[in-house]
This record gives structure tokens, sequence and C-alpha cells, in this order.
């Protein structure tokens, strides 16, 4: 399959709270990759009124790729969409054997081509805790042969086999398979600084 695109990555500032009151704060989890067209889009990560968007799961010969914060990899001509703001498009794949890479946030994943499959999008560096941290790249496509580089940002390596998890509390995208089971998504993250 192609590979999962990336969760949706969104920045706020000058966000008002108010002392005493609950607000929902929820990490989404990463889809969960799989064979056989069962593999699920991930879920999104919300605090207060803010919703980044799960990432979409890639495509196969029999199945369209997933929309999403970033949109999933596909294979002939298809690919997800992103949604503007949080992601990118997913790239196509060239035929059934050289799938597409994930969207990434901070790029759209690669077309295959004969012979090379897609890589996943980059992601956005954000220094937020203090460090310089990629979130939010897209798994690489599922090849015929060998590997294809997942998005920096925790996007997960597509290969022949089993393919790559994205990164835990990135939202990368799994890596994609052409005859095993596809990577999983990264869990989200929400990251809270006061000021």
């Amino acid at each position: 399959g192609g590979g999962g695109g990336a969760g949706g990555l969104l920045t706020a500032t000058g966000f008002s709270v108010a002392a005493s009151t609950t607000y929902t704060v929820t990490v989404g989890a990463g889809g969960v990759g799989g064979s056989a067209n069962n593999a699920t889009s991930g879920s999104s990560s919300v605090f207060s009124s803010i919703t980044a968007s799960g990432g979409g799961y890639g495509g196969t010969n029999s199945l369209a790729p997933a929309n999403g914060g970033s949109g999933g990899g596909g294979s002939t001509s298809q690919f997800g969409t992103g949604i503007s703001g949080q992601g990118n498009n997913g790239g196509a794949g060239a035929g059934s054997s050289w799938l597409g890479g994930g969207g990434g946030a901070g790029a759209a994943g690669t077309t295959a081509s004969s012979g090379v499959p897609g890589t996943g999008g980059i992601g956005v560096a954000s220094s937020i805790t203090g460090a310089s941290v990629y979130y939010a790249g897209g798994g690489g496509g599922g090849p015929d042969s060998g590997v294809a580089l997942g998005g920096t940002g925790g996007g997960g390596t597509g290969q022949f086999g089993y393919a790559g998890n994205g990164t835990t509390n990135t939202g990368g995208g799994g890596g994609g398979s052409n005859s095993y089971t596809g990577g999983s998504g990264g869990s989200g993250i929400v990251i809270i600084k006061w000021s």
C-alpha cells in the first residue's frame, strides 16, 4: 500500500484561558497498519476548540487512499488529499507495484515512478519545547523491492516486507508495504506553553 499521511499540524499563539475552567485535551491515536485493505486512518488531536485531524491511510490497487490532516499515498493516479493549513496531499503510485508516499505537514508525498517508490513528505520543525523537533512526516510508499524513506518528522519506512511504524508522539504516518502489513501511524501530541 501507499504510505500513510501524517496527522495535521496546527500552532496557535495568544490563546486565552481562564482560571477554574476545564479544557479538553485529546492526543490522537495513530492509524493501524493493515493488509488486504483493512488499514485505518489516525484519530484527531484536540485542545479546546483547536482540532488537528488524523492522517489518511495509504491506498492499494483496489482501495483508494484516504484524505486526512495529510493524505495517504496511493496506486496509479490516486492520492489522498490533505487539509489546507494542516498538511499536504499524498503521492500517486506507478501501477500496483510502486506506491506513493504519504503527505507530510511540510510537503506532499512524492509520486512513485517505475522502479522508484514515493517518499513521505517532510514534516515541520517546531522549537516550542526549547529544541527544534520535526513533527508530522509522511510514511514512505510500498516498494516492489528495497525501501522508501519516510518524511523527517516521524514518518515510517516503506518496505516490500513489514513496513516501519510512524514515531510515537510525532503524528508521523506509517510506511506502506507491497506484500505484508503496512506500518501504523505514530500517535499525536499536544504541547501547551504558558507565557
